[in-house]
């Protein structure tokens, strides 16, 4: 199988790739990724894209329709892909998340390609009280993200058929270690300021819901969605991708990784305005189609892996919310050197 994976580059990539090369070593691996977070590498031994077989550097805005000749399936991961980035970069958000996202599903089908899996988000559900959200719950997005990933799976929907196979994972909010460690997730900065000062500051009321899911089990998720019949959902799945048991409140969240770490006090601001990304979900259905493609880590594996990866990187830095391993804080770094234009590509 030939695999063209976007945003290869960033946190979810390098597990993915190791996923792939395990269960289909044979496989054609091709990257695609513009390159912002290319250099924000951590704690590793290899370069994680010594497992693609072809590396490209594009920006997924300006993808040329020969780059999907020959392909067997597409991995949707690149986009702009978090809230603060979307808040600032809205329109950038819209361009890349929304528009960049269906032409290439166009060209792709153009093509021939036959599976085209989609990196979605829980985070469509937004503020969602009482019971947790099946994948026939009303939406309520909040934010730029959110949105550009329901107009996607909208117009998916449309161009999905038994030749081309859609999947879109929604996925519960990422955490764990990778190559490319990202900070800016909410287990991550609670283990972040475990190691570090022995601190974990909630800068909410501890109240929201969160689901989480390890990326190690996202990319277990997507290896599944490229081989998915139309039997198991249809020929467009839009599907929660996560685990009844990772339903957490951020205080519960902040008190495992205490529990798990000796010597951690927890700071919760019960004066904070209430935060509406709160939100629990039901992961029954994916648990049906996928039986033998579960999330194998729990909240203490998880918390126990993030831990190990930052002590081997000698990590200290408590000020790391203002670091490289905060993403808009690369994004900014380009920026300002100008490496990057207002609408984030390159000079």
């Amino acid at each position: 199988m030939k695999i063209l994976i976007t945003g290869n580059m960033g946190y979810v990539g390098p597990r993915l790739l190791e996923q792939l090369r395990s269960t289909a070593p044979e496989s054609v691996l091709i990257g695609v990724d513009t390159g912002f977070f290319a250099h924000c590498l951590t704690g590793v031994n290899i370069f994680p894209e010594s497992r693609l077989n072809t590396q490209i550097f594009a920006d997924v805005r300006n993808l040329s329709p020969d780059m999907l000749s020959g392909v067997d399936a597409v991995i949707h991961l690149a986009a702009i892909s978090n809230d603060p980035m979307g808040d600032r970069f809205e329109e950038v958000t819209y361009d890349v998340n929304y528009k960049a996202s269906v032409n290439i599903a166009k060209m792709a089908r153009k093509a021939g390609v036959k599976r085209f899996v989609f990196a979605s988000s829980c985070s469509v559900y937004g503020f969602a009280e009482g019971a947790a959200r099946n994948e026939q719950a009303p939406l309520n997005p909040l934010t730029a993200y959110a949105k550009s990933k329901i107009k996607t799976e909208e117009d998916l929907k449309e161009m999905a058929d038994d030749n081309f196979v859609v999947t879109s994972l929604r996925f519960a909010t990422a955490c764990g270690s990778s190559d490319r460690l990202r900070l800016d997730l909410v287990l991550n900065d609670f283990v972040a300021g475990a190691i570090s000062s022995k601190q974990i500051t909630v800068l909410s009321d501890g109240t929201p819901w969160r689901p989480l899911i390890h990326v190690k089990d996202m990319a277990i998720a997507m290896d599944w969605a490229l081989t998915r019949e139309t039997t198991a959902g249809g020929a467009f799945l839009a599907l929660n991708a996560g685990s009844n048991d990772w339903n957490y409140q951020v205080r519960e969240l902040a008190e495992t990784v205490a529990e798990a770490i000796p010597g951690v006090e927890v700071s919760i601001n019960k004066d904070a305005p209430v935060d509406k990304r709160s939100y629990q979900v039901d992961f029954a259905l994916y648990e049906k189609l996928a039986p033998n493609h579960q999330p194998g880590m729990t909240l203490k594996t998880a918390i126990e892996d993030l831990a190990e990866r930052l002590e081997s990187m000698h990590f200290s830095d408590q000020d790391f919310r203002n670091s490289g391993l905060m993403r808009l804080k690369v994004i900014s770094a380009h920026l300002e050197s100008s490496r990057l234009d207002s609408q984030l590509r390159w000079q």
